[in-house]
């Protein structure tokens, strides 16, 4: 069997027609992808939870009004109680992973300790949840068309507003995707 490219560090933008709600008009960065499957988060999906109310939970006083008042994503359906942070590149967390130069993910709490007290990453987003797809699943999702893949853009998973990140990857293909027939199909 041919190896199949690797989507780690691409944002997957679903296509019109998805029919599955959890990632109807979403954005998903791949921060991880193999042969054993791959694991995203969405990027522009923000829950009512805000990190203010993140740090209560976890008895941290937030330092900074403005990192309190940023929202949580909702990262994906997989794994809803464990946290992701997102964030520029910063080498002093336990338990990181480097998705490009550019962009880190960590899972260990160290992360929102710093950003409570105002010593976190210069650019961040917390989500809660993941999405998930077992081997070969993305490879067919692909094929199927029910998504665009692009590469990752730091401005769009940090600066982009939320509502317009769907549509500004899609801008990165050349593409106006509120014009594409939610009917995928093959030439």
């Amino acid at each position: 069997m041919q190896h199949q490219a690797s989507f780690n560090n691409q944002l997957l933008i679903a296509m019109p027609g998805m029919a599955d709600p959890n990632f109807s008009t979403t954005v998903t960065l791949v921060c991880e992808h193999n042969d054993d499957g791959a694991l995203g988060i969405v990027i522009n999906r923000p829950m009512t939870l805000n990190l203010g109310g993140l740090f209560e939970q976890l008895d941290l006083k937030p330092a900074n009004a403005t990192v309190a008042a940023a929202p949580i994503m909702e990262g994906g359906p997989v794994g809803t109680e464990r946290g992701f942070v997102l964030h520029s590149p910063c080498d002093r967390f336990d338990h990181s992973v480097s998705v490009s130069p550019l962009i880190q993910m960590t899972l260990s709490r160290d992360v929102l300790d710093a950003m409570a007290c105002g010593q976190g990453p210069e650019k961040a987003i917390v989500a809660l949840g993941y999405a998930g797809w077992d081997a070969g699943q993305l490879e067919a999702e692909m094929l199927a068309n029910t998504w665009l893949s692009v590469p990752a853009n730091p401005e769009i998973v940090f600066d982009v507003p939320f509502e317009r990140r769907w549509r500004t990857a899609a801008d990165v293909l050349g593409i106006d995707i509120s014009k594409l027939s939610p009917d995928a199909g093959h030439a």
